[in-house]
């Protein structure tokens, strides 16, 4: 198998590092990799190839409730067309149809 950017091998190798394995195989795979000048000791590429992007912090991999009108139940910004009714993704509250 041929990977072309680094920053993917970087990526699944830091997501082994919290994984519990007997001999830390990812934090030995990593340093050699970056005995080789291919990523830091991080894991993270030391030459962005542009194919995969590397998140910047650790807050861009949160995942973010949909934006919409505010929900008369829970009070969020959540409520979103859905089959022709209002939805809140938030609460599940259905409101308004047609």
């Amino acid at each position: 198998m041929r990977v072309l950017d680094p920053a993917w091998i970087g990526m699944k190798l830091r997501k082994l590092i919290d994984y519990p394995e007997p001999l830390g195989i990812a934090n030995l795979i990593i340093h050699r990799y970056a005995m080789l000048g291919i990523l830091d000791e991080s894991g993270f590429p030391l030459q962005q190839m542009g194919i995969l992007e590397a998140p910047e912090n650790n807050t861009s991999n949160k995942v973010l409730p949909t934006q919409g009108k505010l929900c008369g139940e829970c009070g969020n910004h959540t409520m979103i067309r859905k089959d022709g009714c209002d939805f809140c993704t938030a609460c599940g509250a259905v409101g308004t149809c047609g």
